[in-house]
C-alpha cells in the first residue's frame, strides 16, 4: 500500500486528462487522442437532424395557473331587448393587457357561463338520447348538412403537400356566399337584421381560407355564433342539449370531414402537448356526457373495445378514437396530455380541469383570442 502511495502521492485516481499514454500505468493507450481543431480544419457546424419543436413542454406556470383558477360556474345568457342597434363584430385584442380586460369582463364569464350550461346541459346523457328539437336547432342540422353535401361537389385537388388542398377554398367561398341565406332560414322577421353581426362570426367558424388552417380560435367563433343565438333569445336553455348532441356534433363530424378531406392544417398547434390539434370543445361536453357512468372511467380510453363499441355515443371516446386514428405510435407518446388525463380518478375532476384549462390555454391566449369578435351582442 505505501509503494502505491509513493508512485501516486495519493489512493485516488488523478483527474482526467488527454494523454498518449495509461495516466495510471504508464502503458500505450489503445486509440491515439483525437486531432485538435485548426483554422484549416474547424469543427463542423451543428445542424439539427430537424427543425426544433415549435411548442416546449408545457410551461408549469401555466399548469400552476390552470391548478389555482376557480372552476368556471354556469351563467344564464341575458337575452337583448328591442330596439337593438346590430353592428359588424371587429377584432379587438392584441396584447396581454386586452386580455386581462377581457378575462375580468361581465362578457368572458357569461360566455364562459354558457359554455359551463352547455356542458351540464349533456351531462349523463349518451349523443342518441331523446331531446327537444326546436324549429331553429333543426334548421342549424340541415345548415351543417348542407355544408357537408358542399364537400362531396367539390373534391380535393391531386396534390403532393401534405397539408393545405386547394379546393377548400372554394368550398370555404361557397359556405360564406350562402351565409346570409342560412341565416335567414331561421331568423324571425324582426332579428333579420341581426345577420350583419351574426354571418362573421358564423363564416370564421370553419377554419381559414387563406392558410388553410383551423383550430381552437375557430371552433370557439362557432360557439360564439351559438351563444349570439341565445343573446337573440332564439335558443334557450331548454334547447341546450340538442345544441351540443345534434348541433355541435354536426359540427365536429363536418370539421373532421373538412380536416381530413382538404387536409386542413392545425391552426397554431399545441401539436405533441394539446389535446388534440384541432378541438378542445368536445373534450368538455364529452366528459361531462360520462360523469358518474357506472363502468366506465377515464382510464378506459386505453381499452380497444370500449372505444369500438360507445364512441358513437360519446363525444370524448370519439375525439380518443379521432386522435388515435391519425396519429402513428404510442399513445403516452404523441398525445401525453390525454394519456395523463386517463390517470385522472373520475369524469367529474376531467370536466372541471378541462373548463379551467380552456379558460387559461384558449380564452386568456392573444395568439387565439386575437381573431375573436366584438360587437353589440359580444360587447368589448
Amino acid at each position: 500500500m505505501e509503494a502505491d502511495r509513493s508512485v501516486h502521492g495519493s489512493t485516488e485516481p488523478p483527474p482526467h486528462s488527454h494523454h498518449s499514454t495509461c495516466v495510471n500505468c504508464g502503458g500505450a493507450t489503445s486509440y491515439p487522442p483525437p486531432p485538435s481543431w485548426s483554422e484549416t480544419s474547424p469543427p463542423p457546424v451543428y445542424r439539427p437532424i430537424r427543425a426544433p419543436a415549435i411548442n416546449l413542454p408545457p410551461n408549469h406556470n401555466v399548469q400552476q395557473t390552470i391548478i389555482m383558477t376557480p372552476v368556471p360556474q354556469a351563467q344564464k345568457v341575458p337575452i337583448i331587448s328591442p330596439p337593438h342597434h346590430f353592428q359588424t363584430p371587429t377584432k379587438v385584442i392584441q396584447s396581454d393587457d386586452d386580455i386581462r380586460r377581457f378575462r375580468d369582463s361581465d362578457t368572458s364569464k357569461n360566455y364562459l357561463g354558457f359554455i359551463v350550461s352547455l356542458s351540464e346541459s349533456i351531462r349523463g346523457h349518451k349523443i342518441s338520447d331523446p331531446c327537444h328539437m326546436s324549429p331553429v336547432t333543426t334548421a342549424i342540422v340541415s345548415i351543417l348538412q348542407t355544408l357537408t353535401q358542399f364537400m362531396e361537389e367539390i373534391p380535393p385537388l391531386p396534390q403532393s403537400a401534405r397539408y393545405g388542398n386547394l379546393a377548400y377554398r372554394d368550398w370555404h367561398s361557397r359556405m360564406a356566399e350562402n351565409a346570409e341565406t342560412f341565416m335567414l332560414q331561421f331568423l324571425p322577421a324582426d332579428l333579420n337584421p341581426a345577420t350583419v353581426e351574426l354571418i362573421p362570426y358564423f363564416t370564421d367558424s370553419f377554419g381559414n381560407s387563406t392558410r388553410i388552417d383551423y383550430g381552437t380560435g375557430h371552433e370557439t367563433n362557432f360557439a360564439a355564433w351559438l351563444y349570439c343565438l341565445a343573446r337573440l333569445g332564439i335558443i334557450n336553455e331548454e334547447d341546450y342539449q340538442a345544441v351540443v348532441s345534434r348541433v355541435f356534433v354536426k359540427y365536429l363530424e363536418l370539421m373532421r370531414k373538412l380536416q381530413l378531406v382538404y387536409s386542413l392544417e392545425p391552426a397554431g398547434s399545441h401539436g405533441v402537448w394539446g389535446l388534440d390539434d384541432y378541438h378542445f370543445l368536445p373534450f368538455i361536453f364529452g366528459s361531462s356526457q360520462l360523469i358518474d357512468h357506472k363502468y366506465m372511467k377515464p382510464k378506459s380510453i386505453h381499452n380497444e373495445d370500449i372505444l369500438e363499441n360507445f364512441a358513437k355515443e360519446y363525444m370524448y371516446l370519439q375525439c380518443i378514437e379521432f386522435v388515435k386514428k391519425v396519429k402513428k405510435g404510442l399513445f403516452a407518446e404523441h398525445s401525453p396530455m390525454l394519456d395523463d388525463i386517463s390517470g385522472v380518478p373520475n369524469w367529474k375532476k376531467v370536466n372541471s380541469g378541462l373548463l379551467k384549462m380552456y379558460k387559461v390555454e384558449v380564452m386568456e391566449k392573444v395568439p387565439i383570442m386575437q381573431h375573436f369578435l366584438f360587437g353589440s351582442l359580444i360587447k368589448w
